[in-house]
């Protein structure tokens, strides 16, 4: 008899012990005479119950977990006899939690071997790659201008538009960067996918090369993310051995190649131009726009610059059509988006569903509420410059503008979870902390205006001569807002005027003595 088990070598379930019960299982398995296969996959986002391990039977992948090391000679022994286990979950599949997901964009993470290009084809790689050299470059723009594909990383932008720009764009040299700089609070998309289906991200910046006439790409990665960059690595190797990268792509007359860079940590950097700058090895700095990086980016050079998820979800577009993307959503949302649950929550992880979907669904029904148990009290969204929603706006639709009308952000998709315990000042003095921490220094009002935000909050907190100062950090926030040259200093407002104004009470001055005794 031999067991073909899978478990996560994602960078989450590792830190909870998944190499540890990978090499248990080998070491059980031989103790017993068993054989057994052990494919190391990516996560399938479940992290509550990481280390997760499934066995393939002919009924389906069954799910274990979470494991730890002491349980796995009973787990083997129970498949190995085909006997119960108190940790059995049921058929993967049928999990609550993965049956109420669409899984376009992260429907092989979790199933497949990442290291393996001929198992990423036999799940649908490169299909969409296969369709788009067949098209040109006219059809390949329609299809992903139809489908309604907006930048996954915050911005919004309609990815058809920037890619028709640089197509239009007159150059000798051409570039496809992917910004991997994921550094949002309670963001793990980016290297969720580059580690569990690299090869999807190379698809899609190989068809955004073909359709713009780039024959260079960089996927330029935070140095937080070392498994990332091992696994981008690896599939790039695999596929330029495969001829999915390199001269004559598929058999076709087009060329083009990566190459993965690795930041020195810097949140600045995430900002397309400060990105750009680090890549031709300068300091991370904001450029002042115009020019556009589709007009003036890399090396001066036309440069589509895309998040990993927008890349990712174009090969589905190509795949299967613009119409069966833009089907999903909602207004100008459409298809899915991946988002990342964190934070107070009991079921923490990556839950990919169609615009739409309400933030108390995503909070208190896929989330569970608090893993604490206490009331949920406020939820930030889009990574440390989104703003505070109270659970009387639990009802907004996940949508770009839904959002946006109540002065929200989706950013990178990213929600993390407070309960009630939390003190509102000291997370709106924190947003001007990280602000000051992260700023480049170009622009005044992000570089002095943070660090004076700071040093009033500290006033209000204190105690001191609290509306006025509470009025000169509204004042401050508005300077910030609409002086600051990038996201940074422009969306630092955010948190702190949705604290000011969702969470009052936390701001009000201090009682008197005399109010106090009475």
């Amino acid at each position: 008899m031999s067991l073909r088990l899978f478990v996560s070598r994602d960078a989450g379930a590792i830190a909870v012990g998944a190499d540890e019960v990978a090499l248990a299982l080998e070491q059980a398995a031989a103790r017993r005479g068993v054989a057994i296969e052990i494919v190391r996959t990516g996560s399938r986002g479940m992290y509550w119950l990481e280390p997760l391990v499934e066995v393939a039977t002919p009924q389906g992948r069954i799910a274990f977990g979470p494991v730890t090391e002491a349980d796995v000679p009973s787990l083997l022994d129970a498949l190995a006899s085909n006997t119960p286990h108190l940790l059995r979950l049921g058929a993967t599949e049928e999990l609550p939690w993965l049956k109420r997901q669409t899984r376009l964009t992260f429907a092989r993470c979790g199933v497949i071997d990442p290291r393996s290009l001929d198992d990423y084809r036999a799940h649908g790689g490169y299909k969409g790659l296969e369709r788009a050299l067949s098209l040109g470059t006219d059809a390949i723009l329609n299809e992903v201008t139809a489908s309604g594909l907006r930048g996954r990383g915050g911005a919004g932008f309609p990815t058809g538009i920037k890619w028709k720009t640089v197509t239009q764009a007159k150059a000798d040299r051409k570039f496809i960067v992917c910004n991997a700089d994921e550094g949002d609070s309670g963001t793990f998309a980016d290297r969720m996918i580059m580690e569990g289906d690299p090869f999807l991200v190379i698809e899609g910046m190989t068809i955004a090369g073909i359709t713009v006439g780039a024959t260079k790409g960089y996927i330029y990665i935070r140095s937080e993310y070392p498994h990332a960059v091992e696994a981008m690595n690896a599939a790039i190797r695999t596929a330029k051995r495969g001829g999915y990268l390199g001269d004559k792509i598929g058999g076709s007359i087009h060329s083009f190649d990566l190459e993965v860079r690795v930041g020195a940590g810097a949140y600045v950097c995430g900002e397309e131009t400060s990105l750009l700058e680090s890549l031709e090895g300068r300091r991370g700095i904001v450029r002042a726009k115009p020019p556009l990086p589709a007009h003036h980016g890399l090396f001066g050079k036309p440069t589509v610059i895309n998040n990993v998820l927008s890349f990712a979800a174009v090969p589905f577009i190509l795949a299967e059509g613009a119409k069966a993307y833009a089907d999903y959503g909602m207004g100008r949302s459409r298809g899915t988006m991946p988002i990342q649950l964190a934070g107070n929550i009991r079921q923490g992880g990556l839950f990919e569903t169609a615009f739409g979907v309400t933030l108390g669904e995503l909070v208190d029904d896929i989330g569970g509420g608090t893993f604490t148990g206490r009331p949920v009290r406020a939820v930030q969204v889009g990574g440390p410059l989104g703003a505070y929603f109270p659970r009387a706006l639990f009802d907004t639709p996940f949508d770009y503008e839904a959002f946006a009308a109540r002065d929200g952000l989706i950013g990178h998709g990213g929600i993390v979870v407070f309960d009630d315990s939390v003190d509102m000042r000291r997370q709106a003095r924190f947003a001007m902390e990280f602000c000051a921490v992260e700023s480049c220094g170009k622009c005044t009002p992000c570089r002095i205006g943070s660090t004076r935000g700071v040093e009033t909050i500290e006033k209000i907190i204190n105690g001191e001569r609290v509306n006025e100062n509470l009025a000169l950090v509204e004042d401050l926030c508005n300077t910030m807002k609409f002086g600051s040259l990038c996201a940074l200093g422009g969306f630092t407002p955010y948190p702190v005027l949705s604290a000011l104004k969702h969470f009052r009470e936390d701001f009000a001055p201090a009682p008197t003595t005399l109010e106090a005794a009475e």
